[in-house]
């Protein structure tokens, strides 16, 4: 079994309470996913993000495969972090971590991605293919995102790292 960690830095010049609001609106996923992946919230997103909350997406990982992705908020430490679970969806394990830091110049948010792939063997062969350099898109798209939203602080670089376990 092997297990893959995406670790994501971007800093931004806005107050903290200004990253948890965004961040921590589940319905704004929608707002920094590329459009090409068909992303949809069918259900959940409807009220303040708690833990216990359920909420439904369909998203298109990949031309004509459409896959429902149910998620778990987890844990909640109200301005600094939450954490989501997959319950139901197209990874074995899928378990994000994100933080919001407050810096001199605004906020660090960071995510640390815990996850693996279903079918063993085969999902360890395409992942260098297909799921690290989607996943790297996705990261890039919301960095760029975010960057047009609430501007960028030039000065720190953005981090994506991968490791594999």
């Amino acid at each position: 079994m092997k297990l893959y960690q995406l670790h994501s830095k971007q800093a931004l010049p806005i107050s903290k309470l200004e990253a948890w609001q965004f961040l921590s609106d589940p319905a704004n996923l929608k707002v920094i996913t590329p459009k090409h992946m068909g992303f949809n919230i069918i259900s959940g997103a409807d009220r303040d993000m708690f833990p216990g909350q359920i909420i439904q997406y369909k998203v298109s990982p990949f031309p004509g495969y459409t896959t429902k992705w149910v998620t778990e908020i987890t844990h909640i430490e109200q301005g600094n972090y939450f954490v989501d679970e997959q319950r139901f969806g197209p990874y074995a394990l899928w378990h994000h971590k994100h933080f919001i830091k407050e810096i001199n110049e605004g906020v660090e948010m960071e995510d640390i991605i815990d996850y693996k792939l279903p079918m063993g063997v085969l999902g360890q062969m395409v992942h260098p293919i297909l799921v690290k350099n989607q996943l790297k898109e996705i990261f890039h798209f919301r960095e760029q995102k975010l960057k047009e939203l609430f501007g960028s602080i030039e000065t720190i670089p953005n981090q994506l790292e991968f490791k594999s376990f």
